[in-house]
């Protein structure tokens, strides 16, 4: 199969979520700043959503800026709080006018004041859009998003407003940041590392995990076409046999 072969349109993944990760490494290869790869790989950031949305993806979401990723030089953390604003501004009119709406997960509340302005302004304008989700995971950590999960449930036991014996998978889910969307089917991971680096954990239980060594900036629509083709060519059991989900495979 190539790029250039037909989609299923019943077997497009409805959630897409990728860690974009090599835009440094991406940029030490060809001897210029780290930066310089990150505001390459916003380039890229425009693309996927592009072609997810031409593609009828309903939710994609991005790996952005860890909570660990505070823990980077200053400088290049203030490069990448500039990247972020110049793109959330540079992007507004094309957001409106494609009908995708943004959101956001992560803690916030870390985030320079004139980011998260902008980030929010950016939500509410947005906020009536619907053919496609873009999630922005910035300041997000998945072990940090399960704990406020569980902090807000014991706290409505505690309350009375709920029962112990109550809690079950979907009260978690509902108690986390993708509150309401749906779980992860394919998770993309480029730059040639194999791991998921405490990314949406709980939420991709189930999805189908895809690496490449294309770095980010690399990381294009023809790229993006090749992961989602090996997609289809998988068989989603959720721990079923083959001949329960319409296979003659074991």
């Amino acid at each position: 199969m190539t790029s250039s072969d037909p989609f299923d349109p019943d077997r497009i993944p409805t959630h897409v979520a990728i860690v974009m990760d090599g835009n440094g490494r991406w940029a030490q290869k060809r001897k210029k700043p780290r930066l310089y790869g990150h505001k390459v790989g916003a380039d890229s950031v425009r693309e996927i959503v592009e072609t997810s949305r031409e593609l009828g993806v309903r939710h994609l979401t991005l790996y952005a800026f860890s909570s660990e990723n505070w823990n980077r030089p200053q400088q290049e953390v203030s490069g990448l709080m500039n990247i972020l604003k110049s793109y959330l501004v540079s992007e507004l009119e094309r957001m409106e006018k494609n009908n995708i709406r943004l959101c956001c997960i992560g803690n916030t509340a870390q985030l320079p004041r004139a980011v998260r302005d902008v980030l929010e302004a950016s939500i509410v304008k947005t906020s009536g859009n619907d053919k496609l989700i873009l999630n922005l995971a910035l300041s997000y950590g998945s072990r940090d998003e399960i704990c406020g999960g569980i902090r807000q449930i014991a706290e409505k036991c505690c309350r009375g407003e709920l029962r112990v014996e109550d809690i079950d998978q979907q009260v978690v889910s509902d108690h986390l940041y993708t509150s309401g969307q749906p779980d992860p089917d394919l998770l993309i991971r480029t730059g040639g590392e194999m791991r998921l680096s405490n990314f949406l954990l709980w939420q991709a239980s189930y999805a189908e995990i895809y690496f490449t060594e294309t770095m980010w900036p690399d990381f294009r629509r023809e790229a993006y076409l090749l992961a989602l083709q090996e997609y289809q060519r998988r068989e989603r059991r959720f721990g079923l046999t083959g001949n329960q989900v319409g296979s003659d495979s074991t």
